[in-house]
C-alpha cells in the first residue's frame, strides 16, 4: 500500500510539471503545423539542401532533382510556416533556414535512421 501512495505521489508530480511545461493551444497548432510541414519528402530534401548553406532556386532545385516550379511551390511552403527565409542578391532570391533549432531536430531524425534500438 505505501509502494502505491508513493506512485500516486509521484504521477501527481509528472502531472503538474507536465501542465507547467505544456504550451497553450495555440503554440500547440503551430508545433504540428510545423511538424506537418516538415512531414513532406520534397520539403525535407530542399531542407537538407539547405543545411549546405543559402542557395537560389535554380541550385535547390538541382541538389534536390526536382523541377523549378514545385520546388519554388514547396519554398513557399516553408517560407510561410517560417521555416526558410529569403533575401535578394541582384536578380537573385536566396534561401536560407530561419531556424537553427529546424535543423537540429532533422539531423537527429537522420541519425536515427541508423538506430537498431
Amino acid at each position: 500500500m505505501d509502494n502505491e501512495i508513493k506512485e500516486e505521489e509521484l504521477h501527481g508530480a509528472r502531472v503538474k510539471t507536465a501542465l507547467a511545461d505544456m504550451p497553450n493551444d495555440e503554440q500547440i497548432a503551430e508545433m504540428g503545423a510545423r511538424f506537418k510541414t516538415l512531414s513532406e519528402p520534397s520539403r525535407l530534401k530542399i531542407l537538407l539542401a539547405l543545411a549546405a548553406g543559402e542557395l537560389c532556386v535554380e541550385h535547390i532545385t538541382e541538389a534536390v532533382g526536382g523541377n523549378q516550379s514545385a520546388v519554388s511551390h514547396q519554398l513557399k511552403t516553408l517560407k510561410d510556416n517560417k521555416i526558410v527565409k529569403c533575401r535578394r542578391a541582384g536578380k537573385k532570391i536566396l534561401y536560407s533556414v530561419a531556424d537553427a533549432h529546424v535543423m537540429i531536430m532533422i539531423e537527429v531524425a537522420k541519425e536515427h535512421l541508423n538506430c537498431n534500438d
